[in-house]
């Protein structure tokens, strides 16, 4: 393995990365780029005052009721308190709960492209994990009570 070096993190060090292994992405309205994995819509932002703040975030495919938010909630508690990552926590929203993960680190002194890669991969992996555990937990929604997958596609 070569010796790599530490580079400013930017939006196309994180799209390389990603579209290098094949992924499917686009650009939403904010300039983040986004994209799905297993139905799941996840963002990769930047933020700070030189973008030098990377988060994954993931949202599930699936909202809520508001009947189930308890339960929900059980699982995110239950998962934060056993695990490291991805912070995960609800967010109420016009149709239902959502259930987001994240993953965010401050890359102020740079970072390798081996480490970003690890980043990257951490966020949707872990996020992945999450949303596989909770789809065990929480059935599929039946008709009337206003669960309901999120649309597809990048």
């Amino acid at each position: 393995m070569s010796e790599q070096h530490t580079r400013p993190l930017d939006r196309a060090r994180v799209e390389a990365y990603l579209t290098g292994r094949g992924y499917r992405i686009a650009v939403d309205e904010d300039g983040d780029l986004t994209g799905t994995w297993d139905g799941n819509r996840f963002w990769f932002i930047l933020s700070g005052e030189r973008d030098e703040i990377l988060q994954v975030r993931g949202r599930w495919q699936r909202t809520l009721p508001a009947t189930r938010r308890t339960s929900a909630l059980l699982a995110v508690n239950d998962w934060n308190r056993e695990r490291i990552w991805p912070k995960v926590y609800l967010r109420d929203e016009e149709d239902g709960t959502a259930l987001y993960t994240e993953v965010s680190v401050d890359l102020e002194h740079g970072v390798t492209d081996d480490q970003l890669g690890q980043l990257v991969a951490c966020g949707l992996g872990t996020g992945a994990q999450f949303f596989a555990a909770l789809a065990g937990l929480v059935p599929d929604a039946s008709p009337g009570d206003g669960g309901h997958p999120e649309q597809d596609g990048a």
